[in-house]
């Protein structure tokens, strides 16, 4: 009698291990049913498809505008290379009437038996030359007689004024100075009196 309880027991533990309860099988199902659901509509899936999409975008972007900068720059420098070949060509092309009239002047120089006709001649020269250089933006620096400036004048010398309101000031130029559109691009030289 004993063991046919024994066996009893032991049946029905053996069926309840092998056949889990009802509820047991359902709460599994929900759980592996849900879990994949949750994933494909959570608000955190949405917003990481969103970032990834403006990322791109963004990327895209980016490039496009390394893109158009490099174009820009490239294009920027090959304007300034032209810009300074043409300008050095119209400054020469307008110096080339100057040099004719230069050449003319040697070729009269030659024959000439009139030497006042010749230093007239010159000065025309001179004069068309000047003009042609103050169209550029060179002018003269004025140093006669002006109180002596670091900004503009070079001492070469100093000698004694020839009178007391000369002290400070420049006596004579030795060379001239010139500045471009008001820079200086050479300076004056200049004996000045103490």
């Amino acid at each position: 009698m004993d063991t046919d309880k024994n066996q009893e027991i032991e049946n029905q533990e053996s069926t309840e291990e092998v056949t889990p309860n009802s509820e047991e099988v359902v709460d599994e199902k929900e759980t592996t049913e849900q879990e994949p659901v949750e994933e494909e509509t959570t608000p955190e899936t949405d917003d990481l498809s969103v970032a990834l999409k403006e990322l791109e975008e963004l990327k895209d972007k980016h490039l496009r505008l390394q893109a158009e900068f490099d174009n820009y720059r490239r294009r920027t420098l090959k304007e300034k290379a032209d810009l300074i070949t043409s300008g050095g060509e119209r400054s020469l092309k307008d110096l080339l009437p100057v040099v004719d009239d230069l050449e003319r002047a040697m070729e009269s120089i030659k024959t000439a038996q009139d030497v006042d006709a010749v230093k007239e001649g010159m000065e025309l020269i001179f004069n068309k030359f000047k003009d042609y250089l103050t169209k550029q933006g060179v002018a003269e620096i004025e140093a006669k007689d002006v109180a002596f400036d670091v900004d503009k004048h070079e001492a070469v010398a100093k000698f004694p004024a020839p009178s007391e309101d000369m002290k400070g000031k420049v006596i004579d130029v030795t060379k001239k100075g010139y500045t471009f559109n008001g820079k200086v691009i050479r300076y004056a030289q200049v004996v000045v009196g103490e």
